[in-house]
C-alpha cells in the first residue's frame, strides 16, 4: 500500500534519527512489518475519510440551515405545548374554543374542506351537539329518483361548506388574494403549530398611513376575537 510505505518510512527515519536498537528497523522490513505498517496506513486513511465526511456533513448542514433560512425565513420560536409529550393529550376546551373562532370568524374566508362533522365528536363536542351543527347547513345531493339535485339538512358524514363555489370568486373577494384551506395547515408550514401560532399571534397595529389588503385584516380580527374569548 502507498499509505503503508510512507508512513513506514517516516517511522524508519524516526527511529534511525533517536538510535532505536535495528530489531526494530528490520521489524518493519520483514513481510509481517510490511503487513501491520499497511494495515496502520489503512486504519490512519479511513480515520482521515471519516474526519472528511463528518466535515462534509456540518458544512452540509450549515448550508441546508442557511437556505431553509432564506426560505422560509427566521426560526419561530418553540412553544410548550400541552400534547407534546408521549402520553399527554390535547387540551379539549381548548379545541371547541379554536373551532368557534373558526366559524364565527375564519370560515368566512378559509375553507376546511378535508373536516368533516364527525370529526369533531369526542374531541369538542358530543355526537349529539355535533349532529345539530350539521343540521343547520343545507348540503346539495342527489339525484333523486327523477334525476333532479335536491338539498338536505347536513348530517356526521358531510364536510365543512365552502366559503366560496369557486378559486376565482375566492380571488375576486379577497382582492386577488387565495385564502389557503386550513385542514392540513400545521403540516403544510414549516415547523407546523409554531409557525401558526407565531404568526396569528405576531400581528400589531400597522403603524400610521399603512393600509393591510383583506386577506391580512381578517387574519388580524381573527387574533383579537381569538384573545377575547381566551
Amino acid at each position: 500500500m502507498a499509505g503503508g510505505g510512507v508512513i513506514r518510512q517516516l517511522l524508519q527515519r524516526k527511529l534511525h534519527s533517536h538510535s532505536i536498537v535495528p530489531s526494530v528497523s528490520s521489524f518493519f522490513n520483514s513481510k509481517k512489518g510490511h503487513e501491520e505498517a499497511g494495515s496502520f496506513g489503512e486504519k490512519s486513511l479511513r480515520a482521515l475519510a471519516l474526519v472528511g465526511v463528518g466535515l462534509s456533513g456540518l458544512l452540509g448542514t450549515a448550508v441546508v440551515s442557511a437556505s431553509d433560512e432564506a426560505e422560509h425565513g427566521l426560526a419561530s420560536p418553540t412553544y410548550p405545548w400541552p400534547h407534546s409529550g408521549i402520553l399527554s393529550s390535547y387540551d379539549h376546551a381548548s379545541i371547541r374554543r379554536g373551532h368557534q373562532v373558526y366559524t364565527q370568524v375564519c370560515a368566512s374566508c378559509h375553507s376546511m374542506s378535508l373536516i368533516s362533522y364527525r370529526d369533531l365528536v369526542g374531541v369538542a363536542y358530543t355526537e349529539e351537539e355535533a349532529k345539530a351543527m350539521a343540521a343547520e347547513i343545507e348540503v346539495v345531493d342527489g339525484p333523486n329518483d327523477e334525476g333532479e339535485m335536491f338539498t338536505r339538512p347536513g348530517k356526521l358524514s358531510d364536510r365543512f361548506p365552502q366559503p366560496y363555489p369557486n378559486e376565482s370568486a375566492a380571488r375576486f373577494a379577497n382582492g386577488g388574494a387565495y385564502p389557503p384551506d386550513l385542514s392540513l395547515i400545521t403540516k403544510a408550514r414549516h415547523n407546523g403549530q409554531n409557525y401558526v401560532f407565531a404568526l396569528l399571534t405576531g400581528y400589531r397595529e400597522p403603524p400610521a398611513g399603512i393600509s393591510v389588503n383583506s386577506t391580512s385584516m381578517s387574519l388580524l380580527h381573527a387574533v383579537v376575537f381569538n384573545k377575547q374569548m381566551a
